[in-house]
């Protein structure tokens, strides 16, 4: 049984999809309706950068889901029907416009707003996030806890492999951290972030980019989409919708949404789009399963190679 898994944030580099465009005439169509959804050039910053403009958010986001669904749509006409999607932060957005719930040009407005409403919401420099090595989750929040006097900082990624992303403000944070290393975490890495991403200091973005989840057109998922918040799966519309509004502010559950995915007896994970974080991820979660990434054209070898056997 296969599950198709989407990236998020930090996946992204200059360059990326720009074989898929060229290789696919379907592929470079999801680039020309991202550039027509926006009104800008955003496959131009994809494919050429520079870098620090394709790092910016509200490019970024959109940007990782165009790439996506551009190689979600080369697995398509292979012939790939996963049983279940699922997408990591950002990248629940790309699974929901896989499973139909969500138009693609709807999709890209809403995370290119969702990123400019996640960066307003924390003046540059007073938030922060710090992955945490080799401590379990209730150290973690045992941590938090003892060092947030009266500022925010919580679990926002619980990644698996023994990986927990805190976020939070600034100090409390580095507070966290120490406390995480007295507790005996084995490393404590500050992250380049230009915001704290699912935690309470996102309340304010998740407010202003309710109105727009709840107003635009989604659809019965064709496929069971694994809900970040809770790593449940979602099979309807309203349900999808109330789940990507909580996921703003929420920690991103996938240890425990994939899990899910191997208990619901998935043995094959294919990661769509940029990068191979996740496909790292789940061969640390589930051990026995097979796990590959598809970015280009030139990965397609390998995944039939899979599909044989899946």
């Amino acid at each position: 049984m296969i599950a198709c898994i989407f990236p998020g944030q930090g996946s992204q580099s200059v360059g990326m999809g720009k074989a898929l465009a060229e290789a696919d005439p379907a592929c470079r169509a999801v680039f020309d309706e991202a550039d027509r959804a926006l009104d800008t050039a955003l496959s131009r910053i994809i494919f050429d950068g520079p870098a620090e403009t394709l790092t910016l958010t509200e490019h970024t986001q959109p940007a990782i889901l165009a790439t996506s669904i551009a190689a979600w749509r080369l697995l398509e006409a292979r012939g790939v029907r996963p049983a279940f999607v699922a997408g990591h932060s950002l990248g629940e957005y790309s699974a929901h416009v896989a499973a139909g719930t969500l138009d693609f040009a709807d999709a890209v407005r809403l995370v290119r707003n969702r990123g400019r409403y996640m960066q307003d919401a924390v003046p540059v420099g007073t938030g922060a996030m710090a992955a945490i090595l080799g401590l379990d989750e209730a150290a973690v929040i045992d941590a938090c806890a003892e060092a947030a006097q009266g500022d925010v900082v919580s679990p926002a990624n619980l990644n698996g492999g023994g990986q927990i992303v805190i976020a939070g403000s600034t100090a409390a944070v580095a507070r966290a951290g120490e406390a995480a290393k007295a507790r005996g975490a084995r490393r404590v890495i500050p992250l380049k972030v230009s915001a704290p991403f699912h935690c309470a200091l996102m309340r304010p973005a998740q407010e202003r980019l309710e109105p727009e989840l709840r107003a635009v057109p989604a659809s019965t998922p064709r496929i069971p989409v694994v809900a970040n918040v809770d790593a449940r799966m979602r099979t309807d519309a309203a349900s999808a919708i109330d789940a990507l509004i909580a996921q703003v502010s929420s920690p991103v559950r996938w240890e425990d949404s994939i899990a899910a995915l191997a208990a619901a007896g998935v043995t094959t994970f294919i990661e769509v789009g940029p990068g191979t974080v996740l496909t790292g991820l789940v061969r640390k979660i589930a051990r026995d399963a097979t796990a590959l990434s598809v970015q280009t054209p030139d990965d397609l070898a390998a995944l039939d190679a899979v599909l044989v056997h899946a």
